[in-house]
């Protein structure tokens, strides 16, 4: 996977693409940055969404649902550990062994 580009780079060439002389292309913004224009136009929607210009999931909306579902794993983990864990010694303690 190719290294992202610095948060100041991708910041500067939103503001660029966002702020462009009416005419021009997103297209030749992103040539002469030397970036794919694929890769602009997501910049610049994800910009939008992060202003509440457009409706989307934020970057720090998506960051919290990533912990959350790695917190949701550990406890299920955990949960799974504990159940075996109370088998286990339900097992132990049978009357009759």
């Amino acid at each position: 996977m190719p290294k992202p580009y610095p948060r100041e780079f991708r910041d500067d060439v939103v503001r660029v693409a966002v702020n462009r002389e009416p005419g021009v292309p997103l297209r030749q913004i992103a040539a002469d940055f030397g970036i794919s224009d694929t890769c602009l136009q997501n910049w610049v929607r994800q910009a939008a969404i992060e202003t509440g210009a457009k409706p989307g999931v934020t970057r720090a909306e998506a960051d919290e649902a990533r912990e959350l579902r790695k917190r949701v794993r550990l406890l299920e983990q955990e949960n799974e550990v504990l159940r075996r864990a109370a088998a286990y010694f339900a097992q132990a303690h049978l009357p009759g062994k």
